[in-house]
């Protein structure tokens, strides 16, 4: 996934309704899925990324959090 702003470390991607939180900038080891949630860790287990698969079932507008300044969070064009 593509993230177009990574100054906030959060993105949704309107096409894949997935909403991703990058926590650090450590290398990813490893991931578990839990439901529509992917958790993706380091060698040392520490969390760097969680996905939201299906975003909006749990956030009823995610585009709206791109709209408003709630949550500051970069939106994936998929025709860039």
């Amino acid at each position: 996934m593509e993230k177009e702003h990574k100054e906030s470390g959060v993105t949704y991607d309107l096409e894949s309704d997935v909403l991703a939180w990058e926590i650090s900038d450590k290398p990813i080891a490893y991931a578990k899925e839990v439901g529509t949630l992917i958790m993706h860790f380091t060698s040392g287990h520490a969390p760097v990324l969680i996905e939201v698969l299906e975003a909006s079932k749990l956030v009823p507008n995610p585009e709206k959090l791109l709209k408003e300044d709630v949550f500051p969070v970069a939106r994936i064009d998929p025709a860039a």
